[in-house]
């Protein structure tokens, strides 16, 4: 008996899902092929690229699965197979702004751009790698690849501010200043002009502190006799001893002196006035300090830096925050 001929709708599906032609009397095995070929998953590809849209691919692949009838992303399923990132991503932190700036450099696009908190209380740069190009209309990007500097504060610093303000023994205040010597500058002529008219009191050169802390020393267990202000504004101090300095003057103590100081970790320095208080109690002094103004200082040492983080990276710079999130 001659082999049965396929009917021509089975050598059509055939030649569609692309296997081989049917032989003559092979029906029923085809159709169970055929049965187990429509059973396996599918893979199909979705052209984007009429949308027209900066933000989707080209085209997009997708899988069909028969046994229920889902189309589901494959995009999952490939990104376990990734050995390297497809995108920049995270936040570098720099310790310094030397860091910043190198790295910045190292990084930077056509459209990158730094963004600049300057409260003086916590500063910080965040440059934006991947932001949205700056060309009208530009296409928006990312914003997840980042560099941030958030100003360390110098062990410098945070000692004078610790003590801003606070009460100290005589004894404490006198080892206080030995030990913060290294921070204090003499006043420039135009400063200590300013100081002595705005103040109405003395500018002290750091040998005048020194001088101070170390007749502090030699009065620690004295009672005070007497204390005063001088016409100069500065104070005097006597005390119920024989031996006052060592030249036998009482100690007068200047209203203000300066201090040149690196408010961040190995950041440039500024130039600070420090007012000098002292009060009786139960014949004894105590002593006190008040950095003046140290908003002002810092956040001009703060847009000081931020010009030079423009100048060396060529990038826009901006008073603000990035109006997206990193995460």
């Amino acid at each position: 008996m001659a082999p049965t001929k396929p009917a021509p709708h089975i050598e059509l599906l055939a030649e569609s899902i692309g296997m081989p032609p049917v032989a003559p009397g092979f029906d029923a095995k085809f159709i169970a092929d055929l049965g187990a070929k429509a059973a396996e998953p599918t893979t199909i590809t979705i052209d984007l690229a009429a949308l027209n849209d900066n933000g989707l691919p080209p085209r997009v692949d997708l899988g069909w699965d028969p046994k229920n009838g889902q189309i589901v992303g494959l995009k999952s399923h490939i990104e376990q197979y990734r050995i390297r990132p497809k995108l920049k991503t995270g936040t570098a932190k720099a310790l310094t702004l030397q860091s910043f700036i190198d790295l910045a450099l190292r990084h930077k696009t056509a459209h990158s751009a730094v963004f600049a908190d300057t409260t003086w209380q916590k500063p910080g740069f965040t440059a934006v790698i991947d932001y949205h190009e700056a060309a009208e209309g530009g296409a928006a990007d990312n914003g997840k690849h980042r560099i941030h500097y958030d100003f360390p504060l110098s062990e410098e610093w945070k000692a004078w501010v610790k003590m801003d303000g606070e009460a100290m023994s005589q004894l404490d205040f006198a080892a206080f200043l030995e030990d913060h010597v290294m921070e204090l500058s003499s006043p420039y002529d135009t400063e200590k002009s300013e100081l002595e008219r705005e103040f109405a009191t003395t500018v002290a050169t750091p040998a005048d502190v020194v001088q101070l802390s170390r007749g502090l020393h030699v009065h620690v267990a004295s009672a005070v006799k007497n204390a005063h202000t001088l016409q100069s504004g500065a104070g005097q101090i006597q005390w119920q001893e024989e031996h006052q300095t060592a030249d036998g003057k009482p100690l007068t103590v200047p209203g203000i002196f300066i201090l040149s100081i690196s408010p961040f970790f190995m950041g440039e320095k500024v130039r600070v006035p420090v007012r000098l208080r002292y009060r009786t109690a139960n014949s004894k002094i105590i002593w006190f300090y008040q950095i003046y103004r140290p908003d002002v200082h810092v956040t001009e040492r703060v847009r000081a830096d931020l010009d030079i983080v423009a100048e060396q990276t060529g990038l826009p710079c901006f008073e603000g925050t990035p109006e997206m999130n990193a995460a």
